[in-house]
């Protein structure tokens, strides 16, 4: 069955987008002789999916400050009314590795920065595992404010956030983005495909190696020397071997992998 979209909400969503354009900078849509919008390679508009991100040859590269600084006190959805904090990213700036997230916690809603809790710390051990530092890697979340409960972020929620999330791995162009979870690897590869089946295998995110993976608060659940954990650590290894980076031995018969 075909459902109505009310003419207002797609009126107050059209001037909503409108306005953050104009706030980025984009002062007008060119046309063609027929009179098409032509895409601007500099406007916030979100690719399509497959479709490369890309800034125009000559304008000045975007900064995460800018973006943060455009993104406010973000209520540009309902989650804008329930948290505390806005979470917006974390890490180097010009980092070659990116972890993307579902969305902040209760730890990260009080304190602004994601993943640092129970699960950041998992992260953290990752992240040591494989020889680099937390401060070297940029980390961020689907969505910038905790849901509710901790529930996943629903649809409208999404849409709002995916353009600055779009944004921040654009203005940070990494060589290779990790998904956490099954929610970030489905949400950012638009597919309802299991995790399990996504893991260990590099997709495309508009021209980015992506390499979904389970979630540190899954592997928190199952233990840090499960086998999920060395799921993750055989991800990681790929990470590294296409980042030509070095690739720490680690056995798990010496319980290496509590190292971090």
């Amino acid at each position: 069955m075909n459902r109505t979209i009310d003419p207002a909400t797609i009126i107050s969503s059209l001037g909503a987008y409108l306005e953050e354009l104009r706030e980025s900078g984009v002062d007008g849509f060119p046309v063609d002789a027929a009179g098409s919008i032509l895409r601007d390679p500099d406007s916030r508009a979100v690719p399509a999916h497959g479709e490369k991100l890309a800034s125009s040859a000559g304008a000045p590269p975007e900064t995460l400050d800018k973006i943060r600084k455009n993104l406010g006190e973000c209520q540009r959805c309902k989650l804008g009314s329930t948290r505390k904090t806005l979470v917006f990213g974390t890490g180097n700036p010009k980092a070659r590795l990116v972890f993307v997230g579902e969305g902040p916690g209760a730890d990260e809603d009080a304190k602004g920065e994601p993943f640092v809790g129970d699960a950041g710390r998992m992260l953290n051990r990752i992240i040591t595992a494989m020889g680099l530092k937390r401060e070297e890697v940029y980390i961020c979340n689907v969505v910038k404010c905790r849901p509710p409960g901790n529930r996943n972020p629903e649809a409208d929620e999404i849409t709002a956030c995916s353009p600055f999330l779009l944004r921040q791995i654009t203005a940070v162009k990494p060589d290779v983005i990790v998904a956490l979870g099954k929610f970030a690897s489905q949400t950012l590869l638009e597919t309802k495909e299991p995790i399990s089946k996504l893991r260990g295998k590099f997709r495309d995110f508009h021209g980015v190696p992506l390499m979904p993976t389970y979630h540190p608060s899954y592997l928190l659940r199952t233990g840090g020397n499960s086998d999920s954990f060395w799921d993750v650590w055989e991800d990681m290894v790929q990470v590294l071997r296409l980042l030509k980076l070095p690739v720490p031995d680690k056995s798990r018969k010496t319980g290496n992998s509590s190292s971090g």
